[in-house]
């Protein structure tokens, strides 16, 4: 394995690492807010069942990330750098700003900026890009519709319950946030298991696209890593700048956000979990009365998803000048 390929594996762990670090919160933050679990018993909880989805669940997105966006005969390990970087530089910027963008878009702005400019716009493989863009884009309307609706239901099959319900809804979030830290483990976790058997394949060290036990292992272990720390920004961000979150949000919004995400994964499409929680919480929040929601705040991160792809595909194209001009 030469260093150039070594030196892009480490950066996709780093990726990796910073994703679990950024999306923590959306996986913990509503469960925390309704006070169902300690901050660190939750990130814990999540950080196990985040190890154990990659293994779980298949590899059906990591195919369609390192597979079917750009042509692995015209790219070279300089490009894979240059989209990695890009990818972490945003992550890492929107971390420290508190601002719960996509890592989804980042590395998929950041392989197209770093595709266009490394192999020409020839390299990319118009029909697997639309299908990405496709389940970023439509992902969100799909998690805000499925919580306006999911809770509406909810709340008719318990408008005769007592008030004890809440017991019922804030225990069984146990169940809902696993099904959630499953679900995020897995597909998130796939793209940089799709990242990593591309540029292996890219530089020789396997013949075709078959993702390696071992690959699956440090994917799966970084991003757990990465959120047993947490996002404590994001988290603050998600859990209680929204609306005064209580059980039956929390229990609604991760019970919504799991079928949407673990959907998604089985059919191999890559979505971004920041926007399917963050739009599963206003949808939540909108079947009560559209008034209970701080549109200033999800104005903000709207804007922050549409700027993250070609943001980050400006600084992934810049990188690999740079790589270019230093070689």
């Amino acid at each position: 394995m030469s260093p150039e390929l070594i030196i892009v594996i480490i950066l996709a762990v780093v990726f990796d690492f910073l994703n679990g670090v950024h999306d923590s919160s959306n996986i913990v933050a509503t469960m925390i807010a309704s006070r169902a679990f300690r901050p660190n018993t939750a990130l814990a909880l999540t950080a196990v069942a985040n190890f154990m989805g990659p293994f779980l669940f298949g590899i059906a997105v990591a195919t369609t990330i390192g597979d079917e966006v750009a042509q692995s005969t015209a790219l070279n390990l300089d490009v894979i750098a240059a989209c990695l970087v890009g990818a972490i530089v945003w992550n890492v910027l929107t971390w420290i700003l508190g601002i719960p963008s996509s890592s989804s878009h980042a590395l998929i702005g950041g392989m197209i900026g770093a595709v266009f400019a490394g192999a020409g716009f020839g390299a990319i493989k118009l029909h697997g890009l639309e299908k990405v863009l496709i389940a970023l884009i439509a992902s969100p309307l799909i998690g805000f519709v499925a919580g306006f609706v999911i809770t509406r239901l909810i709340y008719f099959l318990a408008r005769n319950a007592t008030p004890d319900v809440n017991l019922f809804f804030k225990n069984g979030q146990f169940v809902t946030a696993l099904g959630m830290a499953f679900s995020h483990g897995t597909n998130d976790a796939q793209k940089t298991m799709g990242i990593i058997t591309l540029s292996l394949l890219i530089g020789g060290y396997i013949t075709e696209f078959r993702v390696p036990y071992w690959v699956i292992g440090i994917s799966a272990s970084a991003i757990a890593l990465g959120t047993a720390l947490g996002g404590w920004r994001l988290i603050r961000t998600l859990g209680g700048k929204f609306f005064k979150i209580r059980p039956v949000h929390s229990f609604s919004t991760q019970l919504t956000s799991g079928i949407v995400i673990l959907t998604a994964s089985a059919l191999g499409l890559p979505v971004s979990t920041s926007q399917v929680v963050s739009s599963a919480i206003i949808g939540v929040g909108s079947s009560e009365r559209l008034g209970k929601i701080r549109w200033s705040v999800a104005e903000e991160i709207v804007t922050a998803w549409f700027i993250t792809i070609p943001a980050s595909a400006l600084v992934s194209a810049g990188i690999y000048w740079l790589i270019t001009v230093i070689k």
